[in-house]
């Protein structure tokens, strides 16, 4: 594995130091670069340009969408596959997008503020070169065509400066229901369920919303897969490189057939019998009972299943806060 950037900027230092004190001119040049207010990162940075990550961005493939969208699944289906690797939810959607979502207009006109809009193409360039640094870093062992899965669905606030910084990386929208993925978490966040025993945060537990107050629980989760969902969405819009949008709904019709059409419409090459061997493994079907349920994170993996789980005031909630994405994407009534 190739040294660190910044290991070998000193080594080059120091060769430099020794053979300085063997000449006078080199020993005078070399205070002076040394003794530059930049001269040591300059030294540095000379060598970051230079190194090889081993990541092409044109073999990211990124997964974007919401939480409880069924990500999990897709991505076990594709890290099966011969040359897949993965990246599972670095976050570094939420780093960016967050901080950026968030800054107020005045911030964003404001030349010094880091992400300003005067100074967009440079930083939108440092984004680039930090997600390719610390992919290769993440995975050192990816080789030059070796594909790499990046799981993010809860960075997708961050996905259309992601897709605007790496415009040949490939990008898969997987879309569910909301009204499907609230009720899901709906059941996980109550009380004894998957996501309340995760939760290390006591004031979260404290106010116990999905039990004590469901109705602004499911107001609250649907304003978040608006934001998730929504950004994605946008960022998929713009994307000019290879792209597949994928519902979860299609996914457990036909797993294998979707599949099929995602790989075709994202450019990458795939064999069909060992694409069918990773759907066979990741299916439904062969997950062990113990691990399915109320309350688990294998839940019933049923679409449509919200009606039985929702109260029509739930629903309707979500219906309303969701409706720019719904009406898009799942124009047909509820029944």
């Amino acid at each position: 594995m190739a040294e660190p950037a910044g290991f070998r900027a000193r080594k080059l230092g120091e060769a430099l130091r020794r053979r300085a004190g063997e000449s006078g001119s080199l020993k005078h040049g070399y205070h002076w670069l040394m003794g530059r207010k930049h001269g040591y990162h300059w030294l540095m940075g000379r060598f970051r340009k230079t190194r090889d990550t081993g990541v092409k961005p044109e073999n990211l493939i990124w997964i974007f969408g919401s939480g409880r969208s069924g990500s999990t699944w897709l991505r076990s289906m594709m890290e099966d596959l011969d040359r897949h690797e993965l990246w599972e939810e670095p976050m570094i959607g939420r780093l960016f997008g967050e901080f950026h979502n968030q800054a107020p207009k005045s911030d964003l006109r404001r030349p010094d503020f880091v992400m300003a809009d005067a100074t967009r193409k440079r930083w939108i360039g440092a984004i680039r070169n930090f997600v390719l640094d610390c992919a290769g870093y993440a995975r050192p062992r990816l080789g030059a065509d070796d594909y790499l899965v990046i799981k993010e669905p809860n960075g997708s606030m961050g996905a259309p400066l992601l897709m605007e910084a790496l415009p040949e990386s490939r990008m898969i929208l997987l879309i569910r229901d909301p009204r499907d993925i609230v009720a899901s978490q709906l059941d996980g966040a109550r009380q004894g369920g998957w996501m309340y025993r995760r939760k290390e945060n006591a004031e979260w537990k404290r106010r116990a919303l999905p039990d004590n107050d469901p109705e602004s629980f499911v107001r609250g989760r649907s304003k978040r897969y608006l934001h998730h969902a929504g950004n994605a969405k946008k960022a998929y819009d713009a994307h000019r490189g290879p792209k597949a949008l994928i519902k979860y709904e299609e996914l457990r019709a036909d797993a294998l057939g979707t599949m099929k059409r995602m790989y075709s419409a994202l450019g990458v090459p795939v064999d069909e019998g060992e694409l069918a061997r990773a759907v066979r493994k990741h299916s439904w079907e062969n997950i062990p009972e113990k691990k399915k349920g109320e309350g688990k994170f294998y839940r019933k993996a049923t679409p449509g299943g919200w009606r039985e789980d929702l109260t029509p005031e739930q629903a309707s909630i979500i219906e309303e806060v969701t409706a720019p994405l719904l009406e898009e994407l799942y124009p047909e009534k509820p029944g």
